[in-house]
């Protein structure tokens, strides 16, 4: 997500940390370094000129906070820069709502409808979806679609051009505590487009006017946002497509310059790769720090609580199985793509280029089906599995025998490290730290 812009920023932050000393010499290369960055990032040019002159000035000019140093200060000054370049998160009140989404054509208004279904449905609300997208032909069917697969009630009337007599009979009929009504798109905002939000803006009386922009926009997403802003007084942003793009710096500082906050992000086509927009969270993932809040988030929805608590416990105790195994790998593929899962631990872990993301994925699914076609001796104690019990593996499951020597090297080395983790007992280490989380779950 956002690799160049990320890259660039982290290059910046590893060169203050080589430097000597950190004196005016070193806070300018930094600032500059720092603003390259940004606009390679699509970042508008002004904002990143302010940026790089405000990480300068209060460099220099603060004083450090106790006990820091000064190459922490300078760090620390660049990070509430960044959180303060893309702006304030919004607040999402778990209510009964409506919800009117716009856009351009191509945007990715419709699937977001889904994705945002998907979100209150998994905080407790009934969501419905209303097709007032009467210009793109396949956008109804695509809409019924996403409904069906979210299991929300869809309103819509295929062929009708009127999308005001849509949202009329939808308001009507549709018993819901959030409705999502997408509009329709155009290749620019013109005044047909703008008057037919109006109308339904005045019809629907939504509690959110939400825009949805995608990240590879570019700059043109500042001149995007105003223009919507003036039409119908966007009250958010949600931005999509982040996990196709590498700079995605002009989405991201259009809300600010609006002064509508980004509420949402969508990071992948499946409808849970949507998440609410935390300013701190996101720019510590981007600079490197990573995002455990968002790691132990996604962990829950993964791992049924009684099994983490479960295997949680096994490997305080140093019992770590195939069986665990199995489980974490489950958990990974539910968690998303492996290299959103890697972006999230701290320092940035990232997959290398010249490394297949879509065969590592494709590697982890075949030792799934090994290990479910070894008996609960093998799972339980893979010291037993001899090269013909790795052959009938290997026929059982149809995966191939080098492929099972990697599982079982994999596997010891995810042992070994569960053992570094715990430092010395296994009880007062890093891991009996994370298992804390792990209580909470349910």
């Amino acid at each position: 997500m956002l690799d160049k812009l990320g890259e660039g920023l982290r290059s910046a932050l590893k060169k203050l940390a080589g430097a000597g000393s950190i004196d005016k010499a070193a806070v300018d290369e930094l600032a500059k370094d720092v603003q390259r960055a940004l606009l390679s990032g699509d970042v508008d040019v002004k904002l990143a000129q302010e940026l790089a002159d405000r990480v300068r000035k209060r460099s220099l000019d603060e004083k450090h906070k106790p006990g820091q140093t000064a190459r922490e200060h300078v760090v620390r000054v660049v990070y509430e820069e960044l959180v303060r370049l893309v702006g304030r998160g919004g607040e999402i009140p778990l209510r009964p709502a409506k919800i009117l989404l716009c856009g351009l054509f191509g945007s990715g208004k419709t699937t977001t409808a889904g994705k945002l279904a998907r979100f209150y449905q998994k905080r407790g609300l009934k969501p419905a979806l209303v097709a007032c997208d009467v210009v793109r032909p396949a956008a109804y069917e695509q809409l019924k679609q996403l409904s069906e697969q979210v299991h929300a009630p869809f309103y819509g009337e295929k062929g009708e051009k009127d999308s005001a007599k849509v949202l009329r009979n939808a308001l009507q009929k549709l018993k819901a505590d959030v409705i999502i009504i997408d509009s329709s798109g155009r290749d620019a905002l013109d005044s047909g487009m703008v008057n037919e939000l109006k109308t339904l803006n005045e019809i629907a009386k939504p509690d959110e006017r939400i825009l949805v922009i995608p990240a590879d926009l570019g700059q043109a997403a500042r001149v995007q946002a105003d223009a919507f802003q003036k039409a119908v007084h966007i009250t958010g942003v949600i931005i999509t497509k982040l996990d196709g793009t590498a700079k995605g710096g002009g989405a991201l500082t259009a809300a600010a310059v609006t002064g509508a906050p980004v509420k949402w992000i969508g990071t992948g086509e499946k409808s849970d790769a949507f998440e609410t927009f935390d300013p701190d969270r996101f720019v510590s993932r981007l600079i490197g720090w990573g995002d455990i809040q968002a790691l132990v988030e996604k962990a829950k929805e993964a791992i049924e609580p009684e099994k983490a608590e479960q295997m949680m416990g096994r490997m305080l105790e140093a019992k770590f199985t195939l069986d665990d195994f199995y489980e974490q790998i489950k958990a990974m593929q539910k968690m998303g793509p492996l290299g959103d899962v890697l972006g999230m631990m701290p320092g940035g872990m990232k997959i290398p280029k010249n490394v297949d993301v879509g065969k590592q994925e494709g590697k982890m699914k075949r030792w799934k089906y090994a290990i479910e076609s070894m008996t609960p001796a093998e799972r339980s104690d893979p010291s037993i599995i001899t090269p013909s019990r790795i052959l009938r593996v290997s026929k059982g499951s149809g995966v191939p025998e080098s492929d099972i020597h990697e599982l079982l090297k994999g596997y010891e080395q995810t042992k070994k490290l569960m053992k570094q983790l715990g430092g010395g007992g296994m009880k007062r280490g890093a891991l009996a730290n994370l298992a804390k989380r792990f209580k909470g779950f349910g």
